[in-house]
């Protein structure tokens, strides 16, 4: 099956490799979002998509919109009989949806008609939802209301972070998005519609959101901070100076009285602040314009002392 690719971040890395890889079907394009700057140093680079493309030989588009003219009329050059998408973070117009023959499939990192949206990993976890998977369905008008092809389940795990669920996923989702595929050339494969009931929605997560509030219990926090790791960061502030936080451990309170929610309790091996039940251990930070530290060496580099409090 000739097949153009639309993706963007590193998750979806595996996917295209998976459909370079199959014999049944060949990429003859792929569509990615426009270079950006990126790191510390700010460097425009490819998104690490199109990079697997241009390494592999295979064309690259990076579009604004999908509907400028020069787009357009790339993608029926390639006259592609299916699209498959993967985290592309574009909208696809509805005037392109019937161009390819099978239609554009994305494979999305839920269980549909659970979290629709751009951050389905995210919502996951700070739900506290014990299990989760990846979908293949048709994209149509609306957001990601499409028919279903296919799923695959995965437990989310008590440590885990939303990148190293979403690293399980797009493993797991390459395989499901190539199997898909096959099943259309095959023509043996039918979409199921998805049920009205059971419908959440997991919005893009913005900078703001990302800010951990101290006075939510412990396990909320937790999962907050997890849900936001790597991207965007959760994060805090000591005295208006930003302060990411990397990892953390709930601490079950002793018979010492717990610090007040938002407070710093200062030991020789750790630093724990306090929350609206259990304290929370801060495993490892990163103050703005630093490196990541473990939570207890930024203690004694920065003298911080009990009772000061993070906002």
């Amino acid at each position: 099956m000739r097949v153009v690719f639309a993706g963007t971040p590193e998750p979806a890395v595996g996917p295209l490799q998976a459909l370079i890889d199959s014999p049944r079907h060949e990429v003859v394009g792929v569509i990615s979002r426009p270079d950006a700057a990126a790191g510390r140093g700010r460097k425009v680079t490819r998104s690490p998509v199109a990079q697997l493309a241009d390494d592999n030989g295979i064309p690259v588009i990076t579009p604004r919109k999908l509907a400028d003219p020069d787009s357009v009329a790339q993608l029926q050059k390639w006259a592609p009989e299916c699209i498959p998408v993967v985290a592309y973070g574009g909208l696809v117009p509805a005037s392109l949806l019937d161009l390819p023959t099978h239609g554009w499939v994305n494979l999305h990192f839920s269980l549909l008609p659970a979290w629709r949206g751009a951050a389905p990993v995210q919502a996951a976890i700070a739900a506290g939802d014990e299990m989760t998977g990846a979908s293949t369905f048709r994209i149509e008008a609306g957001l990601d209301t499409g028919p279903v092809f296919g799923v695959v389940t995965e437990r989310i795990r008590p440590d885990d972070t939303a990148g190293s669920l979403l690293t399980r996923l797009s493993e797991f989702g390459a395989g499901l998005l190539t199997a898909t595929l096959d099943g259309l050339e095959d023509g043996e494969l039918v979409a199921v519609p998805q049920q009205s009931e059971g419908v959440s929605t997991a919005p893009k997560i913005s900078i703001d959101h990302a800010r951990i509030r101290w006075d939510l219990p412990a396990h909320l926090i937790d999962r907050h901070i997890r849900a936001m790791t790597p991207a965007p960061g959760a994060w805090t502030t000591l005295d208006e100076v930003r302060v990411k936080v990397l990892s953390t451990s709930v601490v079950p309170a002793g018979e010492e009285q717990a610090p007040a929610a938002g407070e710093l309790q200062v030991t020789k091996k750790a630093l724990l602040v306090g929350t609206k039940t259990d304290p929370i251990r801060l495993d490892t930070v990163q103050p703005q314009g630093k490196k990541a530290m473990a939570g207890a060496d930024w203690a004694r580099g920065a003298r911080l002392t009990d009772g000061q409090a993070l906002t």
